[in-house]
């Protein structure tokens, strides 16, 4: 068969693939956006102390679990996603483990965009007697809005790679489709194309997040 037949061919199970990347996506982005972004803040805020046993514990889970190799990550985390699943086989339980490498990519990328903000708007916060909650929505998180949009984006496009290699431990997506439909059956067109497919991907999550950074942006 020629490559455009291989690929109608395969069309369903690309469909698939795709819908089991989305799940994995969607699962693992909400939670670095619920749990990474409020932990990157109190990163931030602990740090700025002498000394705070917060952030030592917290810097020290997230550095353990960012230099973990992750294809070993997902492997070690196998008995607790079954144990808290029922399964480890599936989008949704593969969306564990990569749920934890973006909550902890997040939490950090948003505290080096916190370090950034300029110390004035600490001392204006100060002097206007905020309080902490009111500093972090209307003054630290507002500040820091665009560079926030931006290491979002960062973290979709490295969980996009990572979700790759879910397909070891069952969770599919497009990466496990171009290794099995592609690779393994040797059809390299089948497998050229779904790299094709992860590479505009890429493309339009990097455009997309750029495009909204721009805009929120409060310097321009």
């Amino acid at each position: 068969m020629s490559v455009l037949e291989s690929i109608d061919y395969y069309l369903p199970e690309l469909w698939q693939a795709l819908r089991e990347t989305g799940i994995m996506m969607g699962i693992s982005i909400g939670a670095a956006i619920m749990l990474g972004l409020p932990m990157g803040v109190l990163l931030y805020l602990t740090r700025r102390q002498s000394f705070s046993l917060a952030y030592e514990g917290l810097n020290l889970l997230v550095t353990i679990i960012r230099s973990f190799p992750f294809l070993l990550f997902v492997v070690a985390l196998i008995p607790v996603t079954r144990m808290l699943l029922g399964s480890s086989f599936g989008p949704i339980p593969a969306s564990l483990p990569l749920s934890i490498v973006a909550i902890s990519v997040y939490a950090r990328l948003t505290e080096q965009v916190l370090l950034d903000v300029p110390e004035d708007v600490t001392l204006l916060a100060k002097s206007l007697g905020v309080t902490r909650w009111q500093y972090i929505r209307s003054f630290l998180l507002l500040e820091a809005r665009s560079g926030l949009v931006l290491a979002l984006t960062t973290t979709i496009v490295s969980m996009v790679s990572y979700s790759t290699v879910m397909g070891i431990v069952g969770g599919g997506g497009i990466g496990d489709f171009a290794i099995r439909y592609g690779y393994q059956r040797y059809e390299y067109g089948v497998m050229y194309f779904a790299i094709l497919i992860m590479i505009v991907l890429v493309f339009i999550l990097q455009w997309l997040g750029n495009a909204v950074a721009k805009r929120v942006d409060k310097r321009k």
